[in-house]
């Protein structure tokens, strides 16, 4: 699938009930980035080709089609993880500490 796929395959119902249906399955190195990203894509000063790369990321968490399957044991996040941390690397300039708090925030909530 290429990043307009992805793109097209994010929604914010798809984001959030991904998120919260498996937190503690996938785990704070998996949400973290995702929810710092999420937050940085809602606010209007990130640039738009940011926000693209950030919601083809997120469109390929929540995809059911990607290169290892979730439901794989110890492994079925690693490549979300690795789609995601590239992202937020190309991205990272744009995520503000308001981004980042609210992430931990929501973390702690479901985590905790």
């Amino acid at each position: 699938m290429s990043e307009q796929k992805f793109s097209e395959a994010y929604s914010d119902d798809g984001f959030w009930n991904k998120v919260k249906g498996y937190a503690k399955v996938a785990g704070e190195n998996v949400l973290e980035p995702a929810l710092k990203m999420y937050y940085a894509a809602m606010d209007s000063d990130t640039p738009v080709w940011a926000k693209t790369t950030i919601i083809a990321s997120l469109g390929y968490f929540i995809s059911p089609v990607d290169a290892v399957p979730d439901v794989v044991p110890i492994v079925g996040y690693t490549d979300d993880l690795g789609v995601l941390c590239a992202a937020l690397a190309t991205t990272a300039a744009h995520i503000k500490e308001a981004h980042v708090q609210q992430a931990k925030e929501t973390l702690k909530q479901w985590l905790s």
